[in-house]
């Protein structure tokens, strides 16, 4: 049996990974700039040049690979050398129908080889791709930020594999001008067939050589969960200069071609960006993972798993908190996902200390070593990644020092340190946005991404820069005590692992700290030994089990920190889980705490209620 205590004796598993190599300044006007003294190695004018490298040296490696809609559960797999061929047919097709780079592409459907051979297309000849979250067209009721997204963007094309779900959606659309095109052969629609079946002639290399590292290649949307999403420009540049800073810390990447399965969505920048241009940059095959971290969509996810064995495994905090638990009670999964694993990697959000350890833990059963876990701090404008922790580092939250060829301020900002960041990879702005483009930058050119870090060591950087939360999700108790929400939301969820699968941290303008907690069904039923299997979340939060738990680990927490601005007084577990449409999660995964605060004001009120009701539990 594997114990925590034998986790920490085990050997750290030895790959080719990058120290940290960083230099920094005293700022005049206060803070520090930090920068890695590694020059970046060249890079390609786009993104076309690697997927035409990888069909003349490996045609016939997979690429691309999905399950089949007909039930059968094999894998439709797509090669280099095919998804070369076929997405310049698709670029032949645009330039046939006039399509051009002054109009995007929206993509409003989820991963699929299609969206992708779409996307690369697109890229042939220089016109950005616009990939759109599904939730705006299937789970809005109003369809209000889709209009807003489309009217905004203008795009010339808008892909959907199946017309049929997106049908109230494009009918919120009837006003705009747009070509319609569908993976299904849709009446009213041209079918994505008939433009792969389009040979491509020699005017596809006419136009790839008017594209250079400033063309636009896709435009990203924040999540526009505090106003209407903003339209992140992602050139060329951005992504290919991002992919060679990865690999010069990546070193294990080049000694074998990656395997991936993943969910992330493309239309998010770690998806998009981070994955799918890995395997397109290293030469790896991509297995699309239909599944989600979520009930009723996860069972897919470990379905593949249970086939699929990758090299590199990346995810949300939110994929691993749900996934944990599952390979904790089935080692032919936990073996199969570690058996071919360099390592893992987090990112989107703060990876709490108990997940990371369940995970060490796992590791050395599968392995007998702990492979690395690994990170990254960034932003869908900085394409997206900005730093790199490769060590072992001692302190969790460690997000490590600046990547090659990037330059970061750490800048006072009230009561945190805000980071910024400037490089190849960096946005030139947000799309028909120049008020917006104009403020999001400094006088020096550093983009403000909007998180908060602080050093490790201040006397020696090389151990890395501390992920200190968002700057502007902190806030004052009626004491005028500062509350870092941030921090304090990890350390809950590690206190009460593993029935707290996020929680929300409250109490500005009050007298105490609460937390409003979505319950992990998973680490609840784990909990509840003697529970049905069927006993819906809303029961079993209410049994003797999870409130126990809660009250002892919290407590646990709360005498290990006894301030005004770290103690927890009361909780709230509640059953609706965050909504995305609502702007309470991404499609990360991430939870917007000041979206969940506003939309759930009245159950703070109910929380702070006096007399306390029967749902909230009073931590000692």
């Amino acid at each position: 049996m594997v114990t925590e205590t034998s986790v920490h004796g085990a050997p750290y598993a030895e790959i080719d990974l990058a120290p940290a190599a960083v230099e920094m300044e005293r700022l005049p006007g206060g803070g520090w700039r930090l920068w890695n003294p590694i020059s970046l190695q060249p890079y390609p004018d786009h993104l076309i040049t690697w997927l035409r490298r990888w069909a003349a040296e490996a045609p016939d490696r997979v690429f691309l690979a999905q399950r089949n809609s007909d039930g059968s559960g094999d894998w439709r797999k797509l090669t280099f050398n095919d998804a070369a061929r076929l997405s310049a047919n698709i670029a032949q097709a645009l330039i046939d129908r006039g399509h051009g780079p002054d109009r995007p592409i929206a993509i409003l459907s989820d991963n699929s080889i299609e969206f992708g051979l779409v996307q690369l297309g697109a890229m042939h000849v220089g016109i950005p791709v616009l990939p759109v979250s599904s939730a705006y067209s299937l789970m809005s009721k109003d369809h209000e930020k889709l209009r807003s997204v489309i009217a905004h963007h203008d795009p010339s094309v808008i892909y959907v594999d199946d017309a049929a779900p997106f049908s109230r959606a494009l009918a919120a659309l009837r006003e705009t001008r747009f070509e319609l095109v569908t993976g299904i052969a849709t009446e009213g629609a041209e079918c994505l067939a008939d433009w792969i079946s389009v040979a491509a002639t020699e005017e596809i290399e006419r136009r790839l050589a008017d594209i250079n590292p400033d063309t636009i290649a896709k435009i990203l949307l924040t999540s526009g969960s505090t106003g209407q999403p903003k339209g992140v420009i992602n050139t060329h540049r951005m992504m290919c200069s991002n992919q060679v800073m990865k690999a010069q810390t990546w070193q294990f990447l080049a000694q074998r071609p990656p395997v991936i399965i993943d969910w992330l969505p493309w239309n998010h920048t770690f998806g998009g960006n981070y994955c799918f241009n890995l395997a397109l940059f290293a030469g790896g095959t991509f297995y699309i993972d239909e599944g989600r971290p979520t009930p009723g969509r996860f069972q897919t996810t470990l379905d593949n798993m249970r086939e699929i064995s990758p090299t590199v495994y990346l995810n949300v905090p939110r994929g691993f908190e749900v996934l944990v638990p599952e390979l904790e009670a089935d080692a032919k999964l936990r073996d199969n996902l570690f058996h071919d694993l360099d390592a893992l990697f987090f990112a989107g959000a703060a990876l709490p200390q108990s997940t990371r350890k369940r995970l060490e833990t796992l590791s050395v059963a599968a392995r007998g070593v702990r492979l690395p876990i690994l990170t990254s701090l960034g932003a869908t404008e900085t394409g997206p990644a900005g730093t790199y922790l490769t060590w072992d580092s001692p302190v969790w939250g460690n997000i490590g020092v600046p990547l090659p060829g990037t330059e970061m301020k750490v800048i006072p900002n009230g009561d945190k340190l805000e980071a910024l960041f400037k490089g190849p990879h960096v946005t030139p702005g947000y799309y028909k946005e120049p008020e917006l483009t104009a403020k999001a930058f400094d006088e020096d050119g550093f983009f403000a991404i909007g998180d908060a870090v602080k050093f490790l060591d201040s006397n020696d950087p090389a151990k890395g820069l501390i992920f200190d939360g968002r700057v502007a999700e902190n806030f004052k108790l009626l004491s005028g005590t500062w509350v870092a929400a941030g921090t304090l939301r990890l350390a809950a969820i590690s206190a009460a692992a593993p029935v707290i699968q996020d929680a929300v941290v409250t109490g500005h303008d009050r007298n105490e700290v609460g937390l409003l907690v979505f319950p992990s069904p998973t680490g609840c039923r784990m909990q509840c030994q003697s529970a049905p299997e069927d006993e819906p979340l809303e029961r079993l939060i209410e049994r003797p089990e999870i409130r126990a738990r809660l009250a002892e680990g919290l407590g646990e927490h709360n005498r290990a920190n006894p301030g005004g601005s770290t103690r927890i007084t009361r909780v709230m577990m509640m059953t609706e889980p965050a909504a995305i449409d609502a702007g309470e999660i991404t499609d990360k995964g991430y939870i917007n705490q000041r979206a969940v605060l506003t939309r759930r004001a009245d159950l703070v009120e109910r929380l702070y209620a006096e007399p306390i009701g029967d749902d909230i539990l009073v931590i000692g």
